[in-house]
């Protein structure tokens, strides 16, 4: 009885397991480098028009994302902000950002750094699959 019992936590386990959606998406440095960890999402989604301005001290950055889908996407976005050195600055406190992409709809997202000390900037897309 025992062991059935421990067959059936397992499996339940490895379905679950199953279940987590891929993160993985498309990103965009300011100086335009682009890398692709999901090839079927770039089919579907890519980033252009990466621009970052000066708003006073701060950097402003924006991106275009375009859907080259006839369906509509719920996508999510992230700025990561990063010093001189390449380091992250405060990356635990940018959130993602979730919209909704019609059919071969563009959407320009934009976000301000968060201090002075940034010189640089990713904006990272993922698909999500909530409503």
């Amino acid at each position: 009885m025992k062991s059935i019992y421990s067959g059936l936590m397992l499996a339940a386990a490895l379905t679950l397991g199953g279940c987590s959606s891929n993160t993985a998406g498309i990103s965009v440095s300011a100086l335009g480098e682009t890398r692709v960890d999901s090839k079927s999402f770039a089919r579907d989604i890519s980033v252009q028009g990466v621009e970052a301005r000066r708003v006073g001290d701060l950097i402003q950055g924006s991106a275009l994302i375009v859907s080259k889908s006839s369906s509509d996407m719920r996508v999510q976005y992230k700025f990561t902000w990063f010093d001189a050195s390449g380091f992250t600055i405060e990356d635990e406190g940018s959130s993602w950002k979730s919209v909704k992409l019609h059919g071969k709809q563009q959407l320009q997202v934009s976000a301000v750094a968060p201090n002075t000390q940034v010189v640089k900037f990713d904006v990272y897309v993922r698909e999500t699959y909530s409503n």
